[in-house]
C-alpha cells in the first residue's frame, strides 16, 4: 500500500505563490484605470500631435499587459514559473513576427503597387 501521508506532504505545500492579496488587486485595478484614462483622454482632448498620442497610446499599452500579467496573472521569474514566462517570451515573440511581418508585406504591397501607376 502507498503512504498517503507522505504524498499528500510534499504534493501540497499550500502556497504557491498564485494566490494574491486584497491589496495587490486593488493596485492592479487602479493601475488599470489610470494607465486607461490616460490615451482616452490624449485622444478626446486633441489638442496633442498624432505621434506624441501614439507614443503614449504604446507606451501605456505595454504597461496595461505588465500589469495585468504582474498583479493579476501573477507571472514572475521564480524558478518554479520558469515555464511559464519561456512560454509566454515564445508567445510575444511569435506575435511580434506576424504583426512585423504583415507590417513588412503591407508597405512593400503599397510600394509596389504605387510604382507600377
Amino acid at each position: 500500500m502507498s503512504d498517503k501521508a507522505g504524498i499528500t506532504d510534499a504534493g501540497s505545500s499550500g502556497d504557491h505563490g498564485h494566490e494574491g492579496n486584497l491589496k495587490t488587486y486593488v493596485l492592479g485595478l487602479i493601475f488599470s484605470i489610470v494607465l486607461t484614462i490616460i490615451p482616452f483622454g490624449m485622444v478626446m482632448l486633441g489638442g496633442f500631435g498624432m505621434v506624441p498620442t501614439v507614443i503614449v497610446l504604446a507606451i501605456t499599452a505595454v504597461l496595461q499587459v505588465l500589469v495585468q500579467l504582474i498583479m493579476f496573472l501573477h507571472m514572475n521569474t521564480k524558478s518554479g514559473e520558469g515555464w511559464n514566462m519561456a512560454s509566454f517570451a515564445f508567445a510575444v515573440m511569435v506575435v511580434g513576427i506576424v504583426i512585423v511581418g504583415s507590417l513588412w508585406i503591407m508597405f512593400h504591397l503599397n510600394h509596389f503597387m504605387m510604382m507600377s501607376s
